[in-house]
């Protein structure tokens, strides 16, 4: 069975038939999701998603693309969700300067903010890092009692091989089956098999042959046959590894 560490069920483009699908993810050999939010909304929806699906787990945080919209006493709220026993990191945040670089400090304050709500709460963290690698490596580093998983991983081999000895999680996606793939293929044969998480990313970034259609937790078989492929292992060893994985980091014992 799969552990899909990263999709987001309360988006709007599951709103169609969000409950037929997750009835049947057991049956297309799903066990568990992770759900992150990205503001208060998100984690609130992502929180009740998971208190009527089992199989569903609860991320909050405020994720970076979401700074312009954030009010006063947003953190407040997160950390109020976060205490939730279904809730199991602070996440999706992190650094996105692909979009907006003109508020890099002000993103940097509520990453370091979110990152030390999880060290009080004693919570991993899913972490969004896009086109800010060098400030998302030197923010974590401060925290060596840190742990988490950087979601999508799309840094540099070198930086994949730091954050690995420092006890980090690497999340993969559809973007691993890609024709375009080569940095991320060599992230993924330098990483061991108990630091590999796969994701999707639902309803985003679709593996091949799925690629341009909404994606679900059903396509991580997609995603695993490639890591079996360059780490020279079966898609049962892959599913059986990341399953275990995941459990470890979010602690989750079922």
């Amino acid at each position: 069975m799969f552990f899909d560490t990263h999709a987001h069920y309360d988006d709007a483009a599951f709103d169609p038939d969000r409950d037929a699908l997750l009835r049947k993810l057991p049956a297309r050999g799903v066990s568990l999701v992770v759900n992150p939010g990205c503001d208060v909304k998100s984690s609130a929806a992502a929180l009740e998603l998971s208190e009527r699906w089992p199989l569903l787990y609860a991320a909050v945080g405020i994720h970076p693309e979401e700074l312009a919209g954030m009010g006063e006493g947003d953190l407040g709220r997160i950390e109020t969700l976060a205490v939730s026993d279904r809730c199991v990191a602070i996440g999706e945040i992190g650094l996105d300067y692909y979009w907006d670089q003109s508020r890099k400090e002000e993103q940097k304050a509520l990453f370091i903010a979110q990152l030390e709500l999880a060290l009080r709460l004693d919570l991993p963290v899913i972490i969004h890092d896009r086109e800010a690698h060098g400030d998302c490596f030197d923010i974590v580093s401060r925290y060596p009692a840190l742990r988490g998983v950087f979601h999508c991983y799309s840094g540099s081999a070198d930086m994949a091989a730091e954050l690995l000895k420092r006890g980090w999680y690497l999340g993969f996606d559809g973007p691993v089956t890609y024709k375009n793939a080569r940095k991320a293929l060599e992230v993924l044969t330098l990483c061991p098999m108990d630091r590999i998480l796969i994701e999707t990313d639902s309803p985003y970034l679709s593996p091949v042959p799925r690629r341009g259609k909404r994606n679900d937790s059903g396509n991580l078989s997609y995603i695993a046959e490639k890591i079996a492929e360059v780490k020279g292992s079966s898609v049962e060893e892959v599913a059986k590894a990341t399953l275990e994985n995941g459990r470890r980091l979010f602690a989750i014992d079922q």
